[in-house]
């Protein structure tokens, strides 16, 4: 049973959220809701927890099961897990009880490469050891889409590496891949492991499949790098992106959600400093982009109170 739905008598509640590896923006997101809910702990009695978990397609699998009360995950894969119209969520059909809170940072399809590996667009990932991330996270469903877009599988590359992302940067570093895929905000320490350890630059995502997916999906957008935030690249760097969502159960109690939202909204220029990904963070995106499934009632309310809706 989900922890979230302990009973009302509970002095202390706990609500757990899952998040991603451990160096990636996703724990910063858990971690900093955490710990601007903790803080008021006395006031509502509800301790939040981190899980450092296999990323956005794993946390809504979990969630479906009811063992997380809340989880990060990228805007896509919101999209498909409520509708249950692609795989892994196809064969469970459409998830009608995961409600949307409020999305986050903008996340870039991210390409890092070894500069003398030679690869210098999306399509030279060929042939090449590419990792494309860990079964159960959005960068791996996110590479699978485009792959399927261009009509590649993984016998296309010489290696289609699993690694979770807390392991790719050494990897790449190592020599033992030639490039990572990473769907993140920036910056991200896991890029600025891999551009600082070793030379390594980023790679554009563009093309006619590329116009494609963004023309066709309501959750991808054009996205750009900012030339110099990484070494190695200094000039912007065009892909295209979804966004971070924070999603949850219709099941969670009301309470909880409302100690979310209040937490982060109430307090959100703590909150944008809390990572650089996080400093345009503005209300009014972040209660409409990318929120593909219903709101839960109890943050609808609030930012209906707020004038935002």
């Amino acid at each position: 049973m989900s922890l979230g739905a302990c009973d009302d008598s509970t002095d202390t509640r706990f609500l757990s959220i899952g998040t991603g590896g451990v160096t990636g923006v996703y724990y910063v997101v858990g971690g900093s809701i955490c710990r601007l809910v903790n803080r008021d702990r006395a006031d509502h009695g509800i301790r939040c927890s981190v899980e450092s978990t296999g990323g956005s397609v794993y946390n809504l699998n979990v969630l479906r099961r009811g063992d997380l009360d809340m989880g990060v995950a990228q805007s896509d894969w919101q999209y498909h897990a409520f509708r249950g119209d692609v795989p892994p969520f196809a064969d469970a059909g459409p998830d009608t009880e995961l409600r949307a809170l409020f999305s986050l940072h903008a996340e870039p399809f991210t390409v890092v490469a070894r500069r003398e590996s030679g690869i210098r667009t999306f399509h030279d990932l060929k042939g090449q050891r590419v990792n494309i991330g860990n079964p159960g996270s959005g960068q791996r469903g996110t590479m699978e889409v485009v792959m399927a877009a261009l009509g590649w599988t993984r016998e296309d590359f010489l290696l289609a590496a699993e690694l979770k992302s807390a392991e790719q940067a050494q990897a790449l570093c190592d020599g033992k891949i030639d490039a990572v895929i990473f769907t993140v905000g920036h910056p991200s320490g896991s890029i600025l492991e891999a551009t600082t350890a070793c030379d390594a630059v980023l790679v554009p995502v563009t093309g006619p499949e590329i116009e494609a997916l963004v023309e066709k999906w309501p959750y991808y957008d054009w996205a750009v790098i900012p030339g110099g935030t990484y070494r190695g690249t200094p000039e912007d760097v065009r892909t295209f992106g979804v966004r971070a969502t924070l999603v949850a159960r219709a099941s969670v109690p009301d309470r909880q959600v409302r100690a979310v939202v209040e937490a982060v909204f109430g307090h959100l220029d703590d909150f944008r400093r809390l990572h650089p990904s996080f400093r345009h963070l503005a209300p009014v995106d972040m209660v409409s982009k990318g929120l593909s499934a219903p709101l839960h009632e109890a943050a609808r309310r609030y930012y209906v109170e707020k004038g935002w809706r």
